[in-house]
């Protein structure tokens, strides 16, 4: 009897074992299949992969040792109501740029909300630095010339990793000097003044951005993949058409020579651009 029972018992664990590995393999193939769903379109848009590592590697490095100690002194000696008022100051001049191009896209009903909003804003909010019109029910619609031209029909075009801008695309590449226009630096003659202000937009959003990137550094992931596949998702290339081309250099665009696109975050990730969001934070 008692052989019998050892028996069974050694069956029922190499029944478990077995079981485990097979919950296991259909895990892992699951996992798997996520990965290549969201993974096999950002990989279609990123044919220069390997340089791209290279420069988002340096814009790592140039995040830890420059931007973020800046960016957490800076957060440590402002007030948080301060902080987010200059926030409110530059995201309601890009209310404005939103505005006109919703109007490029023919968007006109948000393009007359989004005017609402930057005129509310700029009266009752104190040239912004309260936002009054969210309260009011007027809804931040953040656009920028390169979305207008993905609404116009042009294509996403290959992803590209800018020295200190961060993330970008053909298309996004491609629009920068038009929404560099609209930026709160154009404002000023003076270069001291224009890089001041260029600099505390800069400063401000990676600070906004210090405790994601902390939650960030403790998830064991491929970090670029992550703010490659975020930024394409954010920027709704992952909604073009699948037989949309990669425009790369010799077809039918080439992206610029220099770094011009206005990152929205920071330089590793997300791009400052509203001209994205935390390595180098460049507004765009």
């Amino acid at each position: 009897m008692s052989r019998v029972v050892r028996w069974l018992t050694l069956l029922a664990l190499v029944a478990g074992l077995a079981g485990c590995q097979t919950v296991q393999r259909v895990g892992d193939r699951i996992q798997a299949a996520a990965d290549k769903v969201m993974g096999s379109k950002g990989q279609r848009l990123d044919p220069w992969e390997s340089w791209n590592r290279k420069v988002f590697a340096f814009n790592e490095k140039l995040d830890e040792n420059v931007l973020k100690p800046v960016a957490t002194a800076y957060s440590e000696v402002v007030p948080s109501p301060i902080r987010t008022g200059i926030d409110n100051f530059f995201g309601n001049i890009g209310d404005a740029w939103s505005a006109v191009n919703l109007f490029l896209q023919g968007r006109f009903k948000a393009g007359v909300e989004q005017g609402m909003r930057f005129a509310v804003n700029s009266t009752l909010g104190l040239a912004g630095v309260l936002d009054i019109a969210t309260e009011a029910g007027l809804e931040k619609n953040s656009q920028d010339f390169g979305k207008t031209l993905g609404k116009w029909g042009m294509g996403t075009g290959a992803y590209i990793v800018w020295p200190v801008f961060g993330p970008s695309s053909v298309r996004d590449s491609i629009a920068l000097p038009v929404d560099w226009q609209a930026s709160p630096a154009v404002v000023f003659d003076d270069g001291r003044k224009k890089t001041g202000i260029v600099a505390l937009n800069i400063v401000n959003k990676r600070a906004s951005f210090l405790r994601a990137g902390e939650m960030l550094e403790g998830i064991a992931l491929d970090k670029y993949t992550f703010y490659r596949d975020a930024y394409l998702q954010r920027r709704g290339s992952f909604d073009d058409d699948d037989e949309v081309e990669v425009l790369v250099p010799g077809e039918a665009a080439s992206a610029p020579a220099d770094a011009a696109s206005a990152p929205e975050a920071t330089a590793s990730g997300p791009n400052v651009k509203k001209p994205a969001e935390p390595a180098s934070a460049a507004a765009r």
